[in-house]
């Protein structure tokens, strides 16, 4: 039986095929269509799905849907009337879509699909999707679910219980009392782009002092033991107004919001900080609540705010629970997965096999994949490569140019489902070399000087160089564990705000931030193959473990796909050395990319 899963309309359209309960294939729409959280129908992912497993749209069983479209409308219509007669410009900017395309999303999906598929379509909740996929794949066979995000239908968190092949969500938090929107609101004064800068704001957090938290305890946010909690809507706009945010919010924080690419100040630093500590807050007392209440060991995550890898750190190192487990596409491209094994395990009944270990997600490496032939076939007359029917004299080749400092691109195997890189979509360096966090931000992301990076770790060293508390892996990089005290220098200054990145605090620092943290990705040979066979090598070579592992994109581009992608990335960057599966091509040896060839790819993406 065949499935095929979709997010689409909203933010971070994506597909995923599950055939008879195991996932084929996922990728988010943004890959194929290079328009970064791309919210259109995801036809290429969809084409790239049936592709993979082998089928056409007519051999569907079934078509699932994140969301139930009306619900939303409802919740829409309601919100602009509770608010009336504000919010004019916002309806008039949303309603004709919505008239045109997302209210008659039955016949939009079976347009795209060609109206060729016969079976039933289902439409799931938002907040189902997201449990679904958070523990459906989960290595559990019962854990406590967390879902939080910005909002769903009427939902912006739930809380529930998986056992075997179902879910039971027994708790809600109601729009428009909303922690992702009010980390968004936070975003968005902070200057950031909302939907895409709060990964921005997470990381400016550990500059800043939480100088802000008892205010926006006080003012912002009435929170309960329990987690629950409610906002206080004097304060922001974001259901009346195209902006998250007013005059009362301005003046709470004793000035104007941040106009995007102005310079940092400290009050930015303290807000990031003063938010990041409040969203923890809650996330752990929501964590205690559901540990206290269902006495489940595992507790399983989605929604976008699961993607605070700072936040889920926290839950960790408190050991409220045993185990953890989040959907490594926790955001709405992880919706389309949910969907699709909602309706397989809970509206068709059919069982449900968790060996306590190992998860259903594959690795996340779910998308597409490109051989030598394809490989060889785009770079012929295009460029200068080198190929090696070797794997071994490959890695040597790879780690000797880390060695020297240059920076590799990284492009094989199947292309990660999810906002990370980890470790066939990736740009790699060594993490030892203090100069390497500014080169990568600037000379290769294009992107703003304070923005952490992330290690991947051979999993038999982790424990040995972080603090992983109750983990023993992390191979979706989607925790934020400290680095060792052994593994850290004294760092005598009492520099603030961004001049602290002047003074290196670890024996790695490219990958450790200012409070002395990393988001770190465990490396294991099953899920990750040459990826872990080439950091063996580094680690013979060095006695490092590690290195540095960055997306392969630059600031405001969707992480690269196909070897055209991550070549004209390679051509446009200072990136040095590009290797695509068994092919090593050295920029010395390509014709140099002009100051306007660089100025084109750049304009080709919205840097957000």
């Amino acid at each position: 039986m065949i499935i095929l899963g979709i997010s689409a309309f909203y933010h971070d359209s994506a597909a995923c095929i599950v055939q008879d309960g195991q996932i084929v294939a996922a990728a988010q729409e943004e890959r194929f269509s290079r328009r970064k959280h791309d919210a259109e129908f995801p036809q290429c992912a969809v084409n790239f799905c049936l592709r993979e497993a082998g089928c056409q749209v007519a051999d569907l069983d079934f078509v699932a849907f994140y969301d139930k479209p009306l619900l939303k409308f409802d919740r829409l219509l309601e919100t602009y009337l509770a608010v009336a007669p504000l919010g004019l410009q916002s309806f008039a900017k949303a309603m004709p879509v919505w008239i045109r395309k997302k209210l008659h999303l039955p016949r939009e999906i079976q347009r795209k699909l060609g109206h060729k598929f016969r079976g039933p379509l289902i439409f799931t909740e938002h907040h189902e999707a997201h449990a679904a996929s958070a523990f459906l794949p989960s290595p559990f066979d019962e854990a406590a679910i967390l879902t939080l995000d910005g909002v769903g239908e009427w939902t912006t968190g739930s809380l529930g219980v998986g056992r075997g092949n179902r879910i039971k969500l027994s708790h809600q938090i109601p729009f428009p009392h909303s922690l992702g929107l009010l980390y968004s609101a936070f975003t968005d004064f902070c200057g950031f782009k909302v939907n895409s800068g709060e990964y921005k704001l997470m990381g400016l957090a550990p500059y800043g002092e939480a100088r802000f938290k008892d205010l926006i305890l006080r003012e912002l946010i009435d929170l309960k033991p329990d987690g629950s909690f409610r906002l206080n809507l004097h304060y922001f706009n974001y259901c009346q107004g195209l902006a998250m945010t007013g005059k009362r919010f301005a003046r709470l924080f004793r000035g104007p919001p941040r106009m995007p690419e102005a310079p940092l100040t400290e009050r930015e630093f303290d807000l990031a900080a003063s938010i990041q500590a409040v969203t923890e807050e809650v996330i752990l007392r929501c964590a205690r609540h559901l540990r206290q209440q269902t006495g489940l060991r595992n507790l399983t995550l989605a929604g976008g705010v699961a993607l605070n890898c700072a936040a889920n750190g926290k839950i960790a190192r408190e050991e409220i629970f045993d185990a953890i487990w989040i959907q490594p596409a926790a955001g709405d491209a992880g919706g389309s997965l949910g969907a699709a094994l909602f309706t397989w395990h809970q509206l068709l009944d059919m069982p449900r096999v968790a060996d306590g270990r190992r998860d259903g997600q594959r690795g996340s490496l779910l998308g597409p994949r490109f051989d030598r032939a394809e490989i060889e076939s785009f770079l012929e007359g295009r460029a200068k490569y080198e190929v090696f029917d070797s794997e071994s004299n490959l890695l040597d080749r790879i780690t000797d140019e880390i060695i020297a400092g240059r920076i590799v691109g990284f492009f094989q195997g199947r292309m990660e489902f999810g906002p990370r890189a980890l470790g066939c979509r990736s740009i790699l360096a060594d993490a030892r070399r203090p100069e390497m966090q500014s080169i990568l931000n600037w000379k290769t992301k294009f992107r703003e000087s304070f923005r952490p990076f992330a290690p991947s770790v051979l999993v038999e060293f982790a424990q040995e160089w972080f603090e992983l508390c109750g983990l023993e892996e992390s191979p979706y990089m989607m925790f934020t564990s400290p680095l060792r005290d052994a593994k850290r220098l004294p760092v005598a200054t009492a520099a603030r705000g961004l001049d602290r990145l002047k003074t290196p605090g670890s024996v790695v620092p490219a990958i450790t931030h200012v409070d002395s943290s990393a988001r770190v990705q465990t490396v294991d040979e099953g899920r990750h193959g040459r990826f872990y066979r080439l950091l063996r090598r580094f680690y013979d070579k060095t006695g490092c473990p590690l290195l540095v592992n960055t997306s392969f994109n630059v600031r405001g581009e969707p992480i690269v796909c196909s070897p055209e992608q991550a070549y004209r990335c390679f051509m446009a960057t200072q990136i040095d050395v590009l290797v695509l599966e068994d092919c090593l091509l050295d920029k010395n040896d390509q014709p140099t990319a002009s100051k306007s060839e660089l100025k084109s790819y750049l304009a080709s993406h919205e840097l957000d």
